[in-house]
């Protein structure tokens, strides 16, 4: 909460998390919308799956290393020290386990775009920067990969 922000509303349990969101932007005097500094991050979460473009890569499973960096408004939980209120990183970490398994990718810039796209739409992700990396692909370095940012579009036709 920020300060002299009147009677705190932290344990009232008849606010939802997002009322809980915007009576504190309304006392702290934040705009709708206005972009947040908070972030989780994901690092080093290793997947194992088929990916590459050559036909014996198609056949074996080799690791993936993903790491993602997403906004979230960690003021609500913060406040609260209630797992209900955080973006729960165990759920997107199966989420990015399952998605790459099932792509298969061939092309590493699909398999991030595509993840991309799927934690957004599923966790209500504003903004995320997402790295993903395959070890061992170039003998000469520690791995080759590729890094994106995206920020989810509102309005738009198909948009969840």
């Amino acid at each position: 909460m920020c300060e002299n922000a009147g009677p705190p509303f932290t344990g009232c349990r008849r606010y939802s998390s997002r009322s809980l969101y915007v009576i504190q932007s309304a006392v702290c005097g934040i705009a709708p919308g206005a972009l947040l500094a908070d972030s989780v991050l994901i690092e080093g979460l290793v997947v194992e799956t088929v990916v590459g473009v050559y036909d014996w890569e198609r056949n074996v499973t080799q690791a993936l290393v993903v790491d993602l960096e997403m906004s979230w408004d960690n003021r609500i939980p913060g406040a609260s020290d209630d797992v209900a209120d955080a973006l729960d990183y165990a759920s997107v970490s199966e989420c990015v386990e399952r998605c790459l398994k099932e792509l298969k990718p061939k092309l590493l810039e699909h398999g991030a775009e595509v993840l991309a796209e799927k934690l957004q739409r599923e966790f209500g992700i504003g903004w995320l920067r997402l790295t993903l990396r395959k070890p061992g692909a170039v003998p000469a370095a520690r791995s080759v990969g590729v890094c994106i940012e995206r920020t989810a579009c509102k309005g738009v036709p198909g948009d969840a």
